[in-house]
């Protein structure tokens, strides 16, 4: 079915909407989920949780992009989950790892007041990635997006784990630099 048939579902409070967008998109969100929670139960409760957030925000708001719209969602979510039961350790896994990398670029305790410093963060980081070649993009939407491990990344371009590592560093490095020659940092 096509996107914008299931938003009307939405739209018209249809119950058939969660069922067409769990056959279409289940396995994204699913994906999504798990690349963050590493856990099967988590990652179908934050995929169904999704649904349920889908439901209450159409309408009154209308994506143009579903996928996009539900990814979203199921990143917020699942990062949400994620941070609530790590929020007394430092364990492992992908997302502290990815965090972890990122930290040396995007400063981490943004507070309420800082909200517009946030909006300004977040138009560099899309204007750096749209600049982006079309291959560092995708890699590196994979590891800070998708929260992928670099065996998945390497496993999925073809390239060994070093290569990896060191285009994840390099666009790290050049992010900061952007990022300071922009005055957010």
């Amino acid at each position: 079915m096509e996107d914008n048939r299931i938003v009307d579902l939405y739209w018209t409070r249809n119950e058939s909407a969660i069922t067409e967008t769990a056959s279409k998109y289940g396995k994204y969100c699913y994906a999504i989920a798990y690349n963050i929670l590493y856990n099967q139960e988590d990652a179908d409760e934050s995929v169904n949780d999704t649904y349920l957030s889908a439901w209450n925000a159409m309408p009154p708001h209308r994506p143009s992009i579903l996928s996009s719209f539900l990814g979203k969602i199921t990143r917020r979510i699942s990062l949400k989950k994620w941070r609530d039961s790590h929020r007394d350790k430092r364990g492992g896994g992908e997302v502290s790892l990815a965090l972890d990398e990122l930290s040396e670029c995007v400063p981490s305790n943004v507070m309420v007041e800082e909200e517009i410093i946030a909006a300004e963060l977040s138009k560099e980081l899309n204007l750096f990635i749209a600049n982006l070649p079309t291959t560092e993009r995708k890699v590196f939407l994979c590891r800070y997006w998708y929260l992928d491990s670099i065996e998945q990344i390497s496993a999925d371009f073809c390239f060994s784990n070093s290569k990896v590592k060191s285009m994840l560093h390099r666009t790290r490095a050049k992010l900061l630099s952007h990022l300071k020659k922009e005055g957010v940092v």
